[in-house]
This record gives structure tokens, C-alpha cells and sequence, in this order.
């Protein structure tokens, strides 16, 4: 690989990092409102549940036994949660994958900034996608825990 390129590389290299900066972001920003939900209201709610359960009455288990099951939406809400990340996470890798391929292809076939060129723009479309996405998945999301906006 002569210098040019790899300095083509490299730039390119630097703009997909940003461009995933980006996408992290919007993530953050579009999601907060569910995590929030998640981290406070639930929790809340499971501390004040497990609170309950602290009865001079109740032997060990049954107080081990109903902190537990007051743990149960605060676990399956945070489960939920991750199961959708790593699903758009997977859905974006696979584009950006994708991108990756034809850009190996690419360079075999063109010159070196040509195939620059088609990478950077098949990774700025694929994290757009990706990122339109972002409030549909929002909406399921609050939809499951019940979110009002």
C-alpha cells in the first residue's frame, strides 16, 4: 500500500469513528427518556418494594424470597432494554460490514480515492439508517414499559 492510501485510510478511518460518535449520541439522547424509566422509576419502586420485605416477623428466606421477586421488572425491563441495543447494534454492524466489503472490493478494482469515496459515503448512508431507525425503536421501547411522554 503506498503512502497516499494509507493516509486515505487513515482519514477515513478518523470520519467512520466520528460518525459512530455521532451515532452513539443520538442513541443517548433518543433513549434517555426509557433509561430513565428503567433507572429511576423502577428502581424506585423495586427499593421500595424491597423495603417491605424487611419484616421481624418473616424468617430469612421469605424476606430473601420477596426481595427477589420485587427485583423481577426491574431485571427483565434492564434485560429487555440490552436485548434491543445489541439488536440495533447488530443491525448497524452488519450494514457497516457490508460496507466494509465492497470497499475490499473496491480497492482492487478502482483507484484508491474512488473506493475511499464509495466507503465513506456507504457508511454515512448506513449509520443515517440507522439512526432514523432510533425513534422507532424508542417508541416500542416505551410502548413495553409504558412510558407516557
Amino acid at each position: 500500500m503506498n503512502h497516499v492510501a494509507a493516509m486515505e485510510e487513515q482519514i477515513v478511518s478518523e470520519r467512520m469513528r466520528r460518525k459512530l460518535e455521532e451515532v452513539n449520541a443520538a442513541a443517548q439522547a433518543h433513549l434517555s427518556p426509557v433509561q430513565d424509566h428503567i433507572n429511576f422509576t423502577l428502581q424506585q419502586a423495586y427499593f421500595k418494594c424491597a423495603y417491605e420485605c424487611f419484616d421481624r416477623r418473616r424468617k430469612q428466606e421469605e424476606i430473601s424470597s420477596c426481595v427477589e421477586n420485587c427485583s423481577v421488572p426491574v431485571v427483565r425491563s434492564q434485560q429487555h432494554f440490552e436485548n434491543e441495543m445489541a439488536k440495533f447494534q447488530e443491525r448497524l454492524n452488519r450494514a457497516l460490514m457490508v460496507c466494509q466489503d465492497k470497499f475490499e472490493t473496491a480497492k482492487l478494482q478502482k483507484i484508491g480515492t474512488e473506493a475511499v469515496n464509495d466507503l465513506e459515503s456507504c457508511v454515512n448512508l448506513s449509520i443515517e439508517d440507522s439512526v432514523k431507525t432510533l425513534p422507532h425503536l424508542v417508541g416500542r421501547l416505551k410502548s413495553h414499559f409504558s412510558i407516557k411522554d
